[in-house]
């Protein structure tokens, strides 16, 4: 139970003379006698005037400048996922030691950040890492290009782009490697070859992928267009396997880009000649307008460990649902805790897309019972 002090009209006039005269006190040099109680500006000094700063510069003014303390870096901490099938060592008995431990070690050595591993639930690999900013990022991209497995792709941009993506000095090309955990490889200037080639985890790569995209979007003699759309109506516009935005960019010649999912970005991007580019954004427009009047929501609490059966390999069943039934199911980040599942759709679809949602997470169930078996 919380107390509460009450304040009175006498215990006020106490507190004004000082509450107990004897309990105040103001030396003198030439008496010992009592004072007057310290008026408010004797308690508490008046910030120094602008010209007072000027005049003694070395010299504190008062009691409100005490010796400023230098602010310390911030410590942050992020939480990063390895799925089991993208772990490179996974032998069970050898968890917290061998080479993966080994590994770990060197990396703190290197970066300066403090790493934490535990296995998760669904036997992927969880790591906290903390500390500044920059060591968190440096640890980030080891422990993708040294725990987890790699996968690569090319992306084409124009020749003449390239120098953009590196950067004044690298420094660009360094920044977008770090952000994204990746190695990006960019043909020698004498190499006509045109493609980009990303190492990396598959949601490292997409993130690049877009990014170099977007860098080459901006150098495009071309019209370049803009168009804000909210993220959870972007499987709408690409459809099922990107063959709707596929389509629509075979028929206006008109390249879109739309972030990939694990890019937290609004942002559709679009690049082409001016007339068929606007063809393009207004075909985009009606189906994101569409969508947004035909489709409501439900969700559902699917276990965090069996949220990968629902994505399946390569986002497979997501795509397959989307096909069947014309419904987006919503998967939270990896590194997020909840596990609440969101379904999108016309009123009449999303009984068959919550059934096909369950059929996953059941077909999960069974395939554990056989390995355990």
């Amino acid at each position: 139970m919380s107390s509460v002090a009450v304040l009175t009209q006498e215990s006020f006039a106490e507190h004004r003379s000082g509450l107990v005269p004897q309990q105040i006190k103001v030396a003198t040099l030439n008496s010992e006698e009592e004072s007057d109680p310290p008026t408010y500006k004797d308690a508490f000094p008046p910030l120094p005037e602008k010209a007072a700063c000027l005049e003694s510069a070395q010299e504190p003014a008062g009691a409100w400048s005490n010796k400023i303390r230098p602010i310390k870096a911030s410590v942050i901490t992020q939480v990063f996922h390895v799925p089991l099938e993208e772990r490179k060592y996974k032998d069970m008995n050898q968890f917290g030691e061998g080479e993966q431990a080994k590994i770990c070690l060197e990396i703190m050595q290197r970066t300066g950040a403090h790493l934490e591993l535990s296995l998760a639930k669904d036997q992927g690999l969880s790591i906290m890492v903390s500390g500044k900013l920059d060591a968190v990022m440096k640890a980030r991209k080891d422990i993708v290009a040294r725990l987890q497995t790699q996968a690569s792709a090319t992306v084409p941009i124009p020749k003449e782009h390239h120098r953009f993506v590196i950067g004044k000095n690298g420094e660009k090309l360094q920044d977008l490697e770090l952000k994204t955990a990746t190695k990006i490889q960019i043909p020698r200037p004498d190499d006509p070859s045109n493609q980009i080639k990303i190492t990396g985890t598959k949601e490292g790569i997409e993130k690049a992928r877009h990014e170099v995209l977007l860098i080459s979007a901006e150098q495009d003699k071309r019209a370049v267009e803009r168009l804000e759309v909210e993220k959870a109506f972007h499987p709408f516009i690409a459809g099922p396997y990107n063959r709707l935005v596929g389509e629509i960019m075979q028929e206006t010649g008109t390249r879109i880009n739309i972030p990939p999912p694990s890019v937290n970005r609004t942002e559709i991007v679009f690049t082409g000649e001016k007339e068929q580019l606007a063809q393009a954004v207004a075909r985009i427009k009606k189906i994101y307008e569409e969508k947004k009047k035909k489709t409501t929501t439900i969700a559902v609490e699917v276990k965090k460990s069996q949220h990968k059966y629902v994505i399946g390999p390569k986002g497979n069943s997501l795509q397959e649902i989307l096909e069947r039934t014309g419904v987006s199911v919503e998967i939270p980040p990896s590194d997020s805790i909840s596990e609440t599942v969101i379904l999108r759709g016309e009123p009449e679809k999303l009984g068959q897309a919550l059934t096909e949602v369950y059929a996953k997470v059941a077909s999960s169930k069974i395939k554990l019972c056989s390995d355990n078996s």
